[in-house]
Order: structure tokens, then sequence, then C-alpha cells
């Protein structure tokens, strides 16, 4: 629904397109049905339009949306990792962002 886009994302559904903040993607006339229907967002159909990439899982309810390739390409070019938040054992959450300009060593690990 466009409720659960905004929360989740933070795009809200004006007349005057998709909006985030200051941002907004108008809808093409030709396709405002293929965008947004009763309520419901087609937010593949957005993340496709802004040339983004956009999966989920077989029954929908768990949504990856990524950054175009264009995005992708200037943060590797920064050299900045993207910001995250994780659990400590203990439950606090901490984020990359908490740390920048400090040295920080990331450990993954992964059982396969």
């Amino acid at each position: 629904t466009a409720a659960d886009l905004e929360a989740a994302a933070g795009w809200t559904l004006t007349p005057e397109g998709l909006c985030q903040g200051d941002i907004c993607v108008p809808i093409p006339p030709a396709r405002a049905d293929e965008f947004a229907h009763d309520g419901a967002v087609n937010v593949a159909a957005l993340w496709r339009h802004l040339g983004r990439a956009a999966v989920h899982s077989r029954d929908g309810s768990y949504w990856l949306l990524g950054d175009s390739a264009a995005d992708r390409g200037q943060q590797l070019q920064s050299l900045e990792a993207p910001d995250f938040t994780l659990p400590d054992l203990a439950g606090t959450m901490h984020s990359l962002s908490e740390h920048r300009g400090k040295k920080v060593v990331l450990a993954s690990w992964a059982s396969w």
C-alpha cells in the first residue's frame, strides 16, 4: 500500500507523483495504473523507472530495493562503505555512521 511504501522507504504517493522529501518522480500518465492503482503502489515499477534493482521473496513478503548502477559507482569511487545498523550481542543497535572518521574493522562470517 502507499502507507507501507512511505513507512518502509520514505516515498509518498502524491498528485505530483511519487515523492521522497523534495524529490518527486512524475508518474507517466499513460502508465499511471502500472505505478499506482486503488491505493496500492507498484514498487518494482517505480524502481525500474529509476534504473534501480528491486527483488522480492517468492511470496512477496520481503523486498530489497537497491541503488542504481550510477549510485553504486559513486559509492565505490568515494571508498566510503554504505551505512548499516546491526545489534551487538546485548541487543544494542550500532550504525557504521556512528564511527565515521575513525578506523573501523569489519569482520564478517558465514556458515556456508
